[in-house]
């Protein structure tokens, strides 16, 4: 496939989607334009992309493929922008944000002019951030949504699977109202959830360090998304708004059927609510990626000696076995580990976890 391409925003997402495209397609220039200079700089210096756009109106118009990967707010600015230019007749647009349905409505100032505008959304990041920290392969097995209107051609939704190949997702095509739904149920609200549990946290009237100190453990791993970036989210709740206050009036229906159950202690009730979660939770995949970034985290239950840890990361280093992070919990009620170390990828987390068993008796876990 020959052609122009044309990204705009080189963060993690858009530039490891540019990367996918440049590494499958040889003869494809890949054009790139973001608001920071020095990242715009140093996507072209690592390979990101081919050039530099020095001009939006010309770069957009000689585009065969325009990838927007801005936050959604910016997104929404851009759409009739690009509805202003002369595009290509051909030229597919598509964005790379976390809600569709009001970007695909915006979006409507191109399809009114011919232009096929396709919504995406790679169910896929890091812990890391900017186009230093895009991957070609950061997207690799993980759901692709596609979100095209009915008036769409299959072939065209086909054309940017093409395109997208690369990647190595594994893309759904659903309508945009069924994406937000899908994606308010398992990502935008456990975003507010796990915010509001550190807030509870935060507010309560105990020593503040002793919650910090006992927060160190289970805690923090289930309220990890909290650490997300708020600027990206203020704008995700706003353009989700219907789906999440929906939610959320389900939410506190549910909270006050088990205030009730806990006032009236109501063993039978409280036990089933518990059950009922952890069944459904018991069925979920364990080893796909989803909408929210999954952490592969090694626990690793060791003696209290010094040197101790670089013992540990010494047998890793061995086996050449790259870490991300790696930390001491001190409060251990239900995490059975005390030496919680976290690596990029389920296949480093393997052959950590057979490294570590075979060369100490400590145990290992995976939570």
């Amino acid at each position: 496939m020959r052609g122009n391409v044309f990204v705009i925003g080189l963060g993690l997402i858009g530039g490891s989607v540019a990367l996918a495209i440049k590494s499958t397609f040889k003869d494809v220039t890949v054009t790139g334009y973001d608001i920071n200079e020095s990242g715009l700089q140093l996507s072209k210096s690592l390979g990101l992309i081919d050039e530099i756009c020095t001009s939006m109106k010309e770069c957009a118009e000689q585009a065969d493929l325009i990838i927007i990967g801005t936050p959604v707010k910016q997104t929404e600015e851009l759409l009739p922008i690009l509805a202003s230019y002369s595009l290509k007749s051909n030229v597919i647009v598509t964005d790379l944000g976390s809600t569709k349905t009001k970007i695909t409505e915006i979006a409507s100032s191109l399809t009114e002019k011919g232009i096929t505008f396709i919504g995406g959304h790679p169910m896929a990041g890091s812990h890391k951030s900017g186009p230093a920290a895009a991957k070609a392969l950061l997207f690799e097995n993980a759901f692709y949504i596609l979100t095209p209107t009915s008036e769409i051609e299959e072939r065209k939704v086909a054309e940017l699977k093409m395109w997208l190949r690369g990647t190595k997702a594994k893309f759904i095509v659903l309508a945009p109202t069924v994406h937000d739904q899908l994606t308010g149920v398992i990502s935008h609200f456990p975003h507010i959830i796990a915010a509001s549990l550190v807030h509870s946290a935060q507010d309560s009237e105990l020593e503040h360090n002793l919650v910090t100190r006992l927060a160190a453990g289970g805690f923090r791993d289930i309220t990890r998304i909290a650490s997300s970036n708020p600027e990206m989210w203020r704008d995700i709740l706003i353009h989700n708004r219907d789906v999440l206050l929906s939610l959320m009036d389900d939410w506190v229906e549910q909270m006050v059927k088990v205030k009730d159950y806990i006032k009236k202690s109501d063993s039978d009730h409280i036990y089933e609510f518990f059950a009922s979660a952890k069944a459904f939770r018991d069925e979920l995949p364990n080893r796909s990626q989803g909408a929210i970034p999954s952490f592969y985290d090694l626990y690793v239950d060791i003696p209290d000696y010094p040197g101790i840890i670089s013992e540990i990361t010494g047998y890793l280093a061995e086996e050449r076995i790259s870490i991300i992070n790696i930390r001491i919990i001190e409060t251990r009620e239900e995490i059975y580990g005390v030496l919680v170390i976290s690596f990029q990828c389920e296949e480093d987390r393997k052959k950590a976890e057979e490294c570590i068993m075979k060369q100490t008796n400590y145990g290992v876990y995976i939570m």
